[in-house]
C-alpha cells in the first residue's frame, strides 16, 4: 500500500472576508442584481462567484491567492471574460469597485 501523501492545504477565506463580500453581496441582492452565489477552495486560490441565475457562467468572480500578496495583491474582482477587474491588498479597497458612482448635479 502508497503511503498517503499530505494533502496540501486549501486556501478560504477568514470570517472577516466572508463579512466584507457578503456584505457587498446582501446589498447586491437587495438591488435586485444579484440572485446566486458559490464558494470554492483549492490549494491555490479561494473564489466566491455572483450569479444573476444559477444557470449562467459568474457574473463576477471574488478571489483571494496569497502567493501574489507581496506583488500585485492577493485579492481580485473578475469579470466573466476573464478580465481582472479590480486587484489589490486590502479586500475592502478592492470590493469598492462594486459601490455605485454618486451622481452630482452641477449648476450650469
Amino acid at each position: 500500500m502508497a503511503p498517503k501523501r499530505p494533502r496540501e492545504p486549501e486556501v478560504f477565506f477568514d470570517r472577516a472576508e466572508l463579512d466584507a463580500i457578503l456584505s457587498v453581496y446582501g446589498r447586491k441582492v437587495a438591488e435586485g442584481e444579484w440572485r446566486d452565489y458559490a464558494m470554492g477552495a483549492h490549494k491555490d486560490v479561494a473564489v466566491f462567484s455572483v450569479f444573476r441565475r444559477a444557470s449562467e457562467m459568474p457574473l463576477y468572480r471574488i478571489e483571494k491567492r496569497p502567493k501574489l500578496a507581496r506583488r500585485q495583491g492577493a485579492y481580485a474582482v473578475i469579470a466573466p471574460g476573464g478580465q481582472i477587474l479590480k486587484r489589490g491588498h486590502e479586500l475592502k479597497q478592492v470590493l469598492k469597485i462594486f459601490e455605485k458612482r454618486a451622481l452630482r448635479l452641477i449648476d450650469a
